[in-house]
């Protein structure tokens, strides 16, 4: 396993240094928000230089639709009437754009008491039949290009849908052609695994959920500011975390380099995560990997495992919801009994859970952050371990076969 100067390149992060390279853009710009040149290439891979991005891609996407600790109200004006009058979402989407959705679906039921749906865009396109609901529909797009999804857009403006777009590229057709429009501040993501450009998302999508939530008086406006102060003190804590999540996760990878699968589970919203793990593993290492609620493990694939397919088990909790508490006790029975199993069990919880640890083979510590934002910085640790397993296996990270950055029909 090959080492790195990680301090080097974390000052070369900090300070702009760097071989130059084009500079990070924004997808939209404002006067309060500039969009300072960074030239960093000091990274043995760009998916790695991606991933140390991610706490300034997560400050340019809030920047975009936050003016302080209130709303922009240029950035939001396009979203006045995307919303169905009945509360009620369809989301279309692919791959690690999908578990984005997945993730919303129950950020926005949760904050905003809407109703969401989740499809594939690729099954959502071939669907002729008129949903009687009339739902709005959300697409989720790295480049905004996408095939499937920019099909799916398309089929739902054909029908008379309000469409929103939430896209990284700037000026991409899907951006272009919905109703309403949302773009990312990732900046250019060359790396084909998605990393900033699913963080930036995330972070897209609860801003949209604050935004409607207050638009539907579900949040007064005192829990509005305490949220937004939460989210935006996220960046800073992903930045503190990196390098011990780094160190690691290459440790965890020598260690695991010869499973052959991995389960992942998580629970409640976490379970979109599970699934980002588990597709960043294969996408980036080609090691087989499923992400399954953590309920379901014992309703089949509980016969997997072994010590050849070990488990990735999300157990972190906010201990100020009642329902999260619920989901971690219910997490902690599944790893005592895994524990009794023999199973090998990597567990991401709470900086300081003494009881997590003790049940499982390694556990990696994630600050404690509001269960709905806990999502954002606990998809980086699992990112970062494929990308040291992907190293363990001698594959081309930024390249992996068969796979483009953006699935185009021609």
């Amino acid at each position: 396993m090959r080492t790195y100067p990680f301090e080097l390149i974390r000052a070369a992060v900090r300070l702009g240094i760097g071989n130059r390279r084009d500079p990070i853009e924004s997808g939209r710009r404002h006067s309060h928000c500039p969009q300072p040149e960074v030239y960093v290439t000091d990274f043995p891979h760009v998916m790695l230089r991606e991933i140390y991005e991610q706490p300034d891609a997560i400050r340019r996407t809030l920047d975009l639709y936050l003016d302080g600790q209130v709303f922009d109200a240029e950035a939001f004006a396009p979203l006045a009437n995307w919303l169905n009058p009945r509360g009620e979402v369809l989301i279309a989407a692919s791959g690690s754009s999908r578990h984005a959705g997945l993730a919303a679906e129950i950020v926005l039921e949760d904050l905003c008491g809407l109703a969401v749906d989740v499809e594939y865009a690729s099954e959502y396109a071939c669907r002729t039949a008129a949903n009687p609901r009339n739902p709005s529909v959300l697409v989720i797009s790295q480049s905004g290009e996408t095939s499937d999804t920019l099909a799916a857009l398309r089929y739902a403006l054909s029908t008379g849908h309000q469409t929103l777009a939430i896209a990284n590229v700037p000026g991409s057709t899907m951006l272009r052609e919905a109703s309403a429009a949302m773009p990312l501040g990732a900046g250019p993501e060359k790396a084909i695994p998605a990393t900033k450009s699913f963080t930036c998302q995330l972070t897209a999508l609860y801003v949209l959920a604050l935004y409607e939530a207050k638009r539907l008086n579900t949040i007064d406006d005192a829990g509005l500011v305490r949220m937004i102060a939460e989210f935006k003190a996220v960046p800073a804590l992903i930045d503190q975390q990196l390098d011990r999540w780094r160190e690691q996760t290459a440790a965890l990878a020598r260690k695991y380099a010869d499973a052959s699968t991995f389960l992942y589970l998580g629970r409640g919203v976490h379970y979109a995560i599970a699934r980002e793990g588990a597709l960043k593993m294969k996408e980036t290492s080609y090691v087989h990997a499923e992400g399954y609620p953590a309920g379901e493990l014992k309703h089949g694939p509980n016969a997997l495992v072994s010590e050849q397919v070990p488990l990735v088990v999300i157990a972190t909790v906010d201990e100020a919801s009642a329902d999260s508490k619920i989901r971690y006790d219910k997490t902690v029975q599944l790893l005592e009994d895994m524990k009794k199993q023999g199973a090998r069990v990597i567990a991401l919880a709470n900086a300081g859970d003494r009881t997590i640890s003790a049940l499982v083979s390694d556990c990696i510590e994630v600050e404690p952050a509001n269960e709905h934002l806990l999502i954002i910085p606990e998809v980086i640790p699992l990112q970062l371990f494929s990308y040291f397993m992907a190293l363990e296996h001698g594959v081309d990270v930024d390249r992996p076969r068969n796979l483009s950055k953006a699935v185009i029909e021609v």
